[in-house]
């Protein structure tokens, strides 16, 4: 039986995981146009080799980011999103009621 450690759950069936994508920096939505957005969004490097990216344990909804390497399918490393992410991102302001 294939596992993947959670870091809220621990080792869990990798049957209970979704994969996310290619952990990327975001850009600014506002500098982009639609194409390039979309781009940034839908397309992925698919690199060869390790690689990280999110996985979502299905069922707590807990995303995590894995290393892992694409070439052996081998789950390196899993540690909460938190660790590379310490700032909180502001999106646009709400707009206003009229």
């Amino acid at each position: 039986m294939k596992t993947m450690n959670c870091p809220l759950n621990g080792p869990r069936n990798i049957s209970e995981f979704a994969w996310g994508g290619e952990v990327k920096p975001m850009p600014d939505p506002a500098s982009l146009d639609d194409r390039a957005f979309g781009d940034w969004l839908f397309l992925e490097n698919n690199e060869a080799g390790v690689v990280r990216e999110w996985w979502c344990h299905v069922p707590t909804s807990f995303w995590f980011i894995a290393e892992r390497n694409t070439v052996t399918d081998e789950i390196l490393k899993t540690y909460p999103a938190g660790d590379v992410f310490k700032d909180r991102v502001n999106f646009a302001p709400k707009a206003e009621k009229k």
